[in-house]
């Protein structure tokens, strides 16, 4: 069994680490971000004809002047925030598995000329020429000042990060240089080239997902776990 740490906030760090339990994996979690909802304004339901979710937490997090857009269509980004709508209490779910820009295409394919995007505050604004997109930021992620304990230590001991988000790529590769600790000696697993290229460099290996879906990365850490395991580069 080989240890993974997983950085990502709950309830998400939860769902990976039961995921890389069931793939033979030892998982740490040491979240680098906490979720916060926070107090919105919903627009006027008729606007919209679609709603788009690019984060599993706006659907966590919208409470119930989200579920006024329930009748809607629910664009979402990838199974986990698929699922999240689907709690949430929408019906009719069309998953995108890449990105939120083929997402907003993907709606502008089907005819969609008004969407309802519910974000983080830390959101990547999506915009498309034929379709106008109303925002509404429902939810925060704090960022930690300084590198878990748990996470350094977890590190040290040669455990295989796992990166789900550019900005979680970012905060990352700052607290380790905070920490003191060596890039070179730390290998890096990353959901999206995006989240990949957000870590910097001078890491001791560093790849990315097929796809950015949470599978599909712990798919990837096995195979860098492997490769470790038998004397490879990382």
């Amino acid at each position: 069994m080989t240890r993974i740490l997983i950085l990502r906030p709950e309830p998400g760090a939860g769902e990976t680490a039961a995921r890389a339990r069931a793939l033979g994996l030892d998982p740490v979690s040491a979240p680098l971000f906490a979720i916060r909802p926070l107090t919105w304004v919903p627009p006027a339901v008729g606007g919209a004809e679609a709603v788009l979710l690019t984060s599993a937490n706006a659907a966590r997090c919208g409470g119930e002047a989200l579920g006024a857009f329930a009748g809607l269509p629910c664009y979402a980004v990838g199974d986990a925030t698929a699922a999240a709508a689907r709690v949430a209490g929408f019906a009719d779910v069309r998953v995108g598995s890449t990105d939120g820009e083929a997402l907003v295409e993907m709606m502008a394919v089907d005819g969609i000329r008004g969407a309802f995007h519910p974000c983080g505050r830390d959101h990547i604004p999506l915009e498309h020429s034929r379709i106008a997109i109303e925002r509404r930021i429902v939810y925060a992620s704090v960022g930690v000042e300084s590198l878990p304990d748990a996470a350094a230590a977890a590190l040290r001991s040669g455990a295989l990060p796992l990166i789900h988000s550019p900005r979680a790529a970012a905060l990352f590769a700052d607290l380790v240089d905070k920490a003191g600790l060596d890039r070179h000696a730390i290998a890096v697993a990353a959901i999206s080239e995006a989240a990949s290229a957000a870590a910097g460099d001078g890491w001791r290996a560093k790849a990315a997902a097929d796809e950015p879906r949470d599978d599909a990365l712990l798919e990837l850490a096995a195979k860098l776990c492997q490769t470790a395991a038998g004397g490879g580069a990382g």
